[in-house]
């Protein structure tokens, strides 16, 4: 089922800083302040940030557990607090702020109905994305359920803005594209000992939204069965077979299998998968450090 586009051409931007703006002096966003280091292994410069206080959303966390052990269903995008509302992108999805961002101008990309984050991709999401990713230059992912760090059970693609780091690549793990063995349009990076598979795309591909998400759409289902998961029915739609994180941006797509959600304490998302990874505290950093980045991912993905 396709998305009818509401999204005017080239105002999402500003509509992203005219909400963040407002948002932060009314105080329905909360930036979570951070520090940040690099970490060199395998060939990337893993940018890494230190949480400098986790309060706010520990609080909301807690807030949240005890109203499920109540039987009390908590859903923060039915309804979705309009103070952090960006844009009607199309009449399935939205953009919201994220309430409690790391990453500045970071957007969620909500199904305007329930749909539960293990329900694979649609052409309509991937449309809803395009259409953003048009706006500026940005990178979308995906967390394909709890165990690939997925927070909300409602189904959302995020989207935040690129370069990641503040030096460095756009996004840290682009060196290592360099070395991808091919087999047809697929690729394995060797750096990466678990199980993936990276497609580079065409340069123009995002200068026509909509026919960008349809041949995005085909290469994403290809992945999932060249991985052995079960694709997505263009009819209905489907759960997962297995977790997994995707992440998307104008040159490339990749996709990663996931075991579990946590190396040690350390929740790892797709983000992590990008060379941008977060941790709580000088602990977790110090055992990222000793163990490494690239352990760290392969310890959460499915071994190849």
């Amino acid at each position: 089922m396709n998305s009818r586009i509401l999204l005017e051409k080239n105002t999402l931007w500003k509509a992203v800083l005219q909400t963040s703006e407002k948002a932060l002096q009314t105080g329905a966003q909360f930036p979570i302040p951070t520090k940040y280091e690099f970490i060199e292994d395998a060939g990337v410069r893993f940018f890494v940030r230190i949480f400098a206080s986790l309060r706010k959303k520990a609080e909301e966390k807690q807030k949240q557990q005890a109203s499920e052990a109540a039987g009390i269903s908590v859903n923060p995008f039915l309804p979705y607090d309009k103070a952090l509302h960006v844009a009607d992108i199309s009449d399935t999805h939205i953009a919201l702020l994220n309430k409690y961002n790391v990453v500045d101008h970071h957007l969620l990309i909500v199904t305007r109905h329930f749909e539960d984050q293990e329900i694979l991709l649609t052409i309509s999401d991937f449309e809803t994305l395009w259409v953003c990713m048009a706006e500026y230059n940005s990178l979308g992912f995906y967390n394909g359920g709890e165990a690939a760090g997925a927070s909300q059970r409602h189904k959302h693609l995020q989207m935040v803005p690129l370069p990641l780091a503040p030096e460095g690549p756009d996004i840290p793990i682009e060196p290592l594209f360099k070395e991808a063995i091919f087999t047809g349009n697929m690729a394995t990076i060797p750096a990466f000992s678990f199980r993936h598979v990276f497609i580079p795309l065409e340069n123009d591909m995002v200068n026509s939204p909509l026919e960008a998400a349809r041949r995005s759409f085909a290469l994403y289902a290809s992945s999932l069965v060249h991985l052995g998961m079960t694709p997505p029915d263009t009819g209905s739609l489907k759960r997962q077979s297995v977790p997994y994180c995707f992440i998307l941006t104008r040159k490339w797509m990749l996709l990663v299998p996931r075991s579990r959600e946590f190396c040690d304490s350390i929740s790892i998302n797709s983000l992590g998968f990008t060379g941008a990874l977060l941790v709580r505290n000088t602990e977790e950093m110090g055992f990222l450090k000793e163990y490494g980045p690239m352990n760290a991912l392969r310890n959460v993905g499915v071994p190849v």
